[in-house]
């Protein structure tokens, strides 16, 4: 049986955002969170803007629509941010 990269990669079910943190849930039954600040348009959304993340390309990608940014959800699980941790939580 032939396999492709992207059956070996996470895929969302769901996503939701709670003070701060973007948390996914993954088809394996993993929750993942992060924090928006490790990305550049997330760190300046407000709350009620990183609420409205939705997931998109059948569980692959997240996206903010009002603030025309998409993630991966392979990078957001490989850690792939933009942004280091703030001093205080390094």
């Amino acid at each position: 049986m032939k396999t492709t990269a992207i059956d070996n990669e996470p895929c969302a079910l769901r996503a939701w955002a709670e003070a701060r943190m973007i948390y996914l849930e993954l088809t394996d039954g993993r929750i993942v969170g992060f924090p928006a600040d490790r990305f550049k348009v997330l760190s300046a959304a407000t709350q009620e803007q990183l609420k409205q993340v939705t997931i998109e390309v059948n569980g692959y990608a997240l996206r903010w629509e009002a603030l025309d940014e998409d993630l991966t959800v392979a990078g957001v699980v490989a850690g792939k941010f933009q942004l280091p941790l703030p001093e205080q939580a390094a």
